[in-house]
């Protein structure tokens, strides 16, 4: 089960009022308060940067040529290739970013190259390729007369690919946003934007930016030539900027703002005369308008990822969203919601399955979840693994060991419907050829990460025990031999445990603003779409709504678009509050009823607008009773959560003070083991059960502070030296009074004489004290020392635990609480 989350308020700072009436006059229906408060939380401060945000119009956007001599060597290139009557090869990717590059380079460069004669395109296949270039791939362009490559959205770190190709005669140029090698590859020219400031404009375009980009440098350099405007490739840019999940600032913005704005008008086109009759019918299955970013990410997205994910071979989503026969596109598009739909059944399905996995793990004891199983499709596990991540708080592998097919090692990808997505940042991973029959076993997946977890350097620092991997902080693909899986698993842990000390991984969800349910409707969610088009660095506002209610709650299956198969379960209901007599609508992707809780309650939800109910709504993202900091169940003590409070001093002696005879116990020390925290329960149920009535059962207040441990090394230096003291001056101590002194438990503190008796300290015991005679020693401060190192690794063990117990939720104690095993 996923754990529960930790909820945050994002941190509140009045903006000054000239800029809420600035922000007014782009929102005069409402009072724009809110929309101020979130740019300002969010570092836009004054009057060019608000302006420039919101009206694109404003924006000045990036030359091409910004990319220095690498452009200007790609466009010389490009027109050498034009003299010659070269033939020409696009190399893409099989993600959302990658096909629609393919397919702005497909639709760009046929301004300038005959297509499928001068000009062709090739797509790995997922299952058999992976992503970024492969020899094989190259002998077959080779054959086919091909003298140039143009990369888009991968190629970067393919040297050995690249010097491949150029013994063939084969020029590439790469356009790209993924991972830059250590040295410039010998190629025509190398785009990407990471070779630039990170605080520049251009810093985080997306693969398909990067190939508009190259269009848009070829269109200066030769002006004349296109038939068609380059802001007919806008649309295509807009999808997969928005559904590769990168940071939407800069010109990441600004192109967002142009696409979606010619996606709709496109859309609102009557069918025959639309330019993109595919993606056209894509919305239309998806019940989207192409109005909303949404529509991207949680519509078109997914569904041009779906088909490489489920049949290998996407090629064909090229001509989906590139060809203007409308009869044609609409069988593809079809053909593609058939692939969705089966990726979401897929998905159902090992989902249930990593959950029932989840069960048996002990997540207080786990930093990285690594599950395997030989029946998992590799191409739904980056999709589940980043919804464990969201669940858990928690880095998630998830690793096939079937026999058949190439790494899955996808990137981010939007959600659906469904789900939530995944919140990767769309990873590029080095491709992995298929085991042959003779090969040892290996396990294929993928990895997502949370909580800034950098996964990729994880990875990378276990590469000893990988065949191979790629990919970013957030998003990875690897693959290992089956038998080092355990090894792997321990190594990670291990490894992700030291590193974060004793900072505990939590499953956290943060409100930007609190509000109530008469703010919620047309005018609120009108002043929010200033903020849009959403994305990383700039997410959806999450709405906090306190102390609500809901009502006229239901289910229902959603099946795919043909009706066949169940695939999801979604509910909907209305909300209410003391702020109104009228109710709002909701909707909770992926739960029944029943999860709703009964009785006044608090929620973090998004604001939308349902285009197919044509109605305002409220996305429902997290929920939890009102009445949170006392939780009770039937024959167990009446729990009161006191800690980390910076009024529980107060609290507590209120509760001494206003306490009858049995009516509380109060712990303050913070337990390092759950027998600890048992045996208090036992002894305050034992203690209810010998009164009567309801009236009199025993309270228990959990009271202990967020610990502010000191390094384990001056904890050891802080008990050797206390033992110098004594010996010194031959005083006697209690245990109590060392507990007191250092601040560790009992436990921790008989390994910490043992290792004072191993380096030459005497340690006697004399009734209820302790004797301590030093016999000098130089090993006392090596902290290299085995004994030491014992003691060091116990202290740090007990630091964990104590900051989990600080940390873990009421709930989980509550369910300890009512556990008849202890």
């Amino acid at each position: 089960m996923p754990e529960q989350q930790q909820w945050t308020i994002a941190a509140t700072e009045q903006p000054p009022q000239w800029f809420i009436e600035a922000v007014k006059q782009h929102t005069p229906a409402s009072s724009g308060i809110y929309a101020a408060q979130l740019f300002w939380q969010r570092g836009i401060k004054d009057h060019q940067q608000l302006t420039a945000f919101i009206n694109y119009k404003a924006y000045q956007p990036a030359s091409p040529f910004e990319f220095g001599q690498e452009m200007h060597l790609a466009s010389a290139r490009l027109q050498q290739a034009d003299n010659a009557r070269e033939k020409i090869a696009i190399w893409g990717d099989f993600d959302a970013d990658g096909i629609t590059a393919t397919s702005v380079l497909w639709d760009g460069l046929g301004q300038f190259f005959k297509q499928n004669t001068q000009l062709i395109y090739y797509i790995p296949n997922r299952l058999k390729e992976s992503h970024g270039l492969n020899n094989q791939g190259i002998d077959n362009l080779a054959k086919q007369g091909c003298k140039l490559i143009v990369t888009c959205d991968t190629g970067s770190t393919n040297i050995e690919e690249i010097i491949y190709a150029k013994q063939l005669g084969i020029n590439v140029i790469v356009t790209d946003h993924h991972t830059l090698p250590a040295e410039r590859p010998p190629v025509a020219a190398i785009i990407n934007p990471r070779y630039l400031p990170r605080e520049h404009q251009l810093f985080h375009l997306s693969g398909v930016a990067v190939a508009y980009k190259l269009v848009e440098a070829l269109y200066q350099t030769l002006p004349n030539v296109a038939k068609h405007p380059l802001e007919d490739l806008l649309d295509l840019v807009a999808v997969g900027l928005i559904a590769d999940l990168v940071q939407l600032s800069g010109d990441c913005r600004y192109l967002a703002q142009l696409g979606i704005q010619r996606l709709q008008a496109d859309f609102q086109q009557p069918a025959a005369a639309r330019r993109r009759p595919g993606v056209g019918r894509l919305l239309e299955l998806c019940q989207k308008s192409g109005d909303r970013p949404t529509d991207i990410s949680f519509g078109l997205g997914p569904r041009i990822n779906a088909v490489s994910r489920i049949q290998g071979d996407a090629s064909f989503c090229v001509e989906l969203l590139t060809s203007r026969d409308a009869k044609r596109c609409n069988e593809l598009a079809e053909v593609t919601e058939l692939a969705n739909a089966r990726r979401k059944s897929l998905q159902k399905d090992v989902q249930a399955q990593v959950a029932q996995k989840l069960t048996q793990l002990d997540l207080s004891t786990t930093s990285v979840i690594v599950l395997e199983d030989a029946q998992w499709p590799a191409g739904v596990l980056g999709l589940v693994a980043g919804q464990v991540a969201q669940e858990t708080g928690r880095p998630t592998i998830l690793l096939s060991t079937e026999k058949v097919g190439g790494d899955e090692g996808d990137g981010g990808d939007g959600g659906d419907e469904g789900d939530r997505g995944d919140r990767g940042d769309g990873g590029d991973q080095e491709g992995i050829s298929p085991s042959s029959p003779s090969s040892p076993p290996l396990a294929r997946g993928s990895a997502r990460s949370v909580n800034s977890v950098d996964l990729y350097q994880l990875v990378k620092d276990q590469a000893h025990l990988l065949h191979r991997f790629g990919g970013h902080p957030f998003a990875a693909g690897l693959s290992l031999l089956v038998e080092n899986i355990p090894l792997f698993t321990a190594a990670i842990n291990q490894q992700l445990r030291q590193s974060l000390g004793t900072t505990t991984l939590t499953p956290t969800v943060q409100a930007d603003l609190t509000l109530t349910v008469a703010d919620l409707g047309k005018e609120l969610f009108l002043e929010l779409k200033l903020l849009e088009p959403c994305g990383m660095g700039n997410p959806v506002p999450k709405l906090l709504i306190q102390n609500c209610w809901f009502e006229n709650s239901w289910h229902r299956n959603q099946q795919d678009w043909q009706g066949k198969k169940v695939q999801y379960i979604k509910t909907e209901f209305d909300i209410r509050d003391d702020s109104s007599r009228s109710v709002f609508p909701g909707i909770w992707w992926g739960h029944y009823k029943d999860e709703l809780p009964i009785g006044r309650c608090d929620c973090i939800a998004e604001l939308d607008y349902n285009t197919f109910k044509k109605r305002y709504e409220i996305r429902l993202i997290a929920v939890r009773p009102s009445v949170n900091s006392t939780l009770n169940t039937r024959n167990s003590p009446l729990i009161l959560d006191l800690r980390n409070q910076e009024h529980s001093a107060r609290a507590k002696q209120q509760l001494s003070a206003n306490s009858t005879q049995h009516s509380a116990l109060i712990i303050e020390d913070c337990p390092t083991n759950w027998d600890d925290l048992r045996a208090w329960l036992r002894r305050c149920l034992t203690i209810s059960r010998s009164t009567s009535g309801l009236d009199n059962q025993q309270q228990l207040a959990i009271a202990w502070s967020k610990p502010n441990p000191q390094p384990p090394n001056q904890i050891w230096l802080t008990l050797v030296g206390i033992a110098k003291y004594l010996s010194r001056t031959n005083q006697l101590v209690t245990r109590v009074q060392l507990l007191e002194k250092i601040g560790i438990s009992d436990q921790t503190l008989l390994v910490g004489i043992k290792a004072l008796k191993d380096l030459g300290f005497t340690v006697k015991l004399q009734d209820r004290y302790l004797q301590i005679t030093w016999h000098p020693s130089d090993n006392a401060e090596n902290f290299a020392d085995p004994a030491v190192a014992r003691f060091l690794a116990a202290v740090r063990e007990e630091q964990f635990q104590r900051q989990y117990f600080a940390e873990v939720p009421l709930s989980t104690i509550v369910a300890i609480a009512s556990s008849d095993n202890y």
